[in-house]
């Protein structure tokens, strides 16, 4: 998998365009500004836009989708406990453990579908056991976790999520977060002070 990342807007959120080769199919994940940035590597790199993909609702993660869609008339898919209060017009809702084809011609790949509320009720993650990456969202970051005091947002479900995380995502899996830097999760164990205070059952 090649993975671009746009880091942009006033809070730097990550947005990323994954594709297996030039002159093939792409997904982009969290388009949340800029969407003329997508256009401009889609079209240097040839590459023809099959579906967005969102890790939750919140308008930083996708405030660029709606013009994606619109101009290259691919779907957008959500976890339907995020669809409330959300404008775009979703047509696929996620659930957990859904996988999601990103497979172009002899190049097989999939994404696993993670349920991680507590940023938000439908927050998830896109885990690949192919290319040990994880698009984590606003769940995890490099030396953090996301919020859980807006809208949505529970702690106790924070603490499910960052269980389920650890369980799932082996030291050797890549993390890109939602804001923030890359990492390895053998970085989160080592560093990620409320991943492990969490994990440790007290309270960050």
């Amino acid at each position: 998998m090649k993975i671009k990342r746009f880091q942009c807007g006033p809070i730097l959120e990550n947005g990323y365009l994954i594709y297996q080769h030039d002159h093939g199919k792409c997904w982009i994940i969290d388009p949340g500004y800029q969407p003329k940035l997508y256009e401009d590597f889609m079209l240097e790199h040839d590459l023809h836009l099959r579906e967005i993909l969102l890790t939750h609702r919140h308008d930083d993660h996708i405030g660029a989708a709606l013009p994606l869609m619109q101009e290259y008339e691919c779907p957008a898919a959500m976890h339907k406990e995020d669809m409330l209060g959300c404008m775009l017009p979703i047509d696929q809702l996620f659930e957990e453990e859904d996988v999601i084809s990103i497979s172009d011609g002899d190049d097989e790949e999939f994404l696993l579908v993670l349920h991680t509320p507590g940023h938000t009720k439908g927050s998830v993650c896109f885990y690949s056991r192919k290319s040990r990456v994880c698009f984590t969202g606003d769940t995890l970051f490099d030396t953090d976790l996301g919020r859980t005091d807006l809208p949505g947002g529970r702690e106790a479900d924070m603490i499910r999520s960052v269980r389920l995380l650890d369980k799932r995502l082996a030291d050797d899996v890549h993390i890109y977060p939602g804001h923030e830097g890359d990492c390895t999760m053998k970085d989160v164990r080592q560093y990620n002070g409320e991943f492990l205070a969490l994990l440790s059952g007290h309270s960050r």
